[in-house]
């Protein structure tokens, strides 16, 4: 039996956007539209797949949107808030009370409006708390700590946390910054990681996977998807340098963002032998170039934990593989590397500690290795996490009063 209250779900990014937080966006929805009216508000246009229409589907809305390219900041803020608005409005109208709006950090100023419409119209709101800002920022270098804007920020994060009934974290590490806010209280976080989107098993390393063939090296690094802000491409580029010199690895390097121009760039100047790049890999190859490599690399700059956690941690076990993770050991990929046995953890800065990582896994024999891999991506189950979602997104329906003390 549905509800009477219904469900919105405010995502700038939605299918057919290709991102990983659009995926993760649309497969709450479409698990909450099983047991609830749920509407969308997607900044994202375009023809759906046809797995996300038909009955018991969410109905979509496109709220008007025009994202420029990360590397050009101000129009891409503009346009970000321009996005943030229009969902206020669109949200004070298809609001009433008792309704549930489900949002997430991207754009970060998305949950303001989120948060301030479900206040106006008597809704319950929640977040899903992907990056937490200014403190990204901070950590990219693109703010000061002390200045004007980062604290009105954290000021207006203090409004927003009080007025929100539940905030998902998807790392355990988040809880300690969230509690740095008055707003916040520990009874308003949710912990709920996300979840690989392969199915966990060990991949062989074959010599015919296609990502291989024109490599004749052993053993091959792999480095994919988007890296932004909070990443850092250098340190990855000058342990490539320091290995130059070892025929036997080489460098594998598929995806987009800044930190991949800056990647590009780096390897234009020093046109390393050991380094090579493939386009952006579709979803129908990523089983296979995720199983090309035999180690990954996820490269953080510092300051990472509670502020950022990378998705795609998950899939690389899936397929089997360790990684060498570039964080402090506090956060929660790395926590999660340490208990149980998946790789190295690497100081932010520390190109030779990479270099060094990379020469052990080289030679490692821990065949064992890619079993607690797999392992460990089983417990990072979407069905546990969407179980999870649809018990929380219960709760703020048929427990009002709670829902208000939160």
């Amino acid at each position: 039996m549905q509800s009477q209250g219904k469900i919105v779900v405010a995502s700038q990014h939605y299918p057919p956007d290709p991102s990983t937080t659009a995926a993760i966006m649309a497969e709450i929805a479409c698990r909450i539209a099983g047991d609830h009216d749920v509407v969308v508000l997607s900044g994202s246009s375009g023809a759906l797949p046809d797995s996300q229409v038909g009955p018991g589907k969410p109905h979509v809305v496109v709220v008007k949107n025009k994202m420029a390219g990360k590397a050009a900041l101000v129009r891409r803020g503009l346009s970000e808030l321009l996005f943030a608005a229009r969902t206020f409005f669109v949200l004070t109208r298809a609001l009433r009370r008792g309704d549930v709006v489900l949002t997430v950090t991207a754009p970060f100023m998305l949950p303001y409006a989120v948060a301030a419409a479900a206040k106006v119209k008597g809704a319950r709101s929640a977040l899903i708390m992907h990056d937490l800002f200014p403190d990204v920022l901070v950590m990219a270098g693109l703010l000061k700590p002390g200045s004007i804007v980062t604290r009105a920020m954290r000021a207006a994060n203090s409004l927003m946390f009080r007025a929100l009934n539940a905030v998902i974290t998807i790392g355990r590490d988040a809880e300690r910054p969230l509690l740095s806010y008055s707003g916040m209280t520990r009874n308003k976080i949710r912990f709920i990681p996300n979840w690989a989107t392969l199915v966990p098993g060990a991949r062989p390393i074959t010599l015919d996977n296609p990502f291989r063939k024109a490599i004749s090296a052993r053993f091959i690094v792999g480095l994919s998807g988007n890296l932004g802000f909070t990443h850092d491409p250098e340190i990855v580029f000058e342990a490539a340098r320091l290995l130059k010199d070892e025929p036997g690895i080489h460098f594998l390097f598929s995806g987009w963002g800044i930190g991949f121009e800056r990647l590009k760039q780096l390897q234009t100047e020093a046109n390393l032998a050991n380094v090579s790049f493939v386009p952006r890999v579709e979803d129908a190859e990523l089983e296979a170039f995720l199983a090309a490599a035999n180690l990954w690399i996820i490269p953080y700059r510092k300051d990472v934990a509670g502020v950022s956690v990378p998705s795609r941690f998950y899939n690389l076990l899936a397929v089997g593989r360790p990684v060498a993770l570039i964080s402090e050991p506090e956060a929660e990929a790395a926590l999660t590397v340490v208990e149980n046995g998946l790789g190295w953890v690497v100081s932010p800065g520390r190109a030779d500690q990479l270099a060094d990582a990379i020469r052990a896994a080289s030679r490692s024999e821990d065949a064992a290795m890619a079993e607690r891999a797999v392992k460990a991506a089983a417990r990072f189950d979407r069905t546990i996490a969407m179980n999870a979602y649809a018990g929380l997104i219960d709760e703020l329906l048929r427990n009002p009063v709670l829902a208000e003390q939160r």
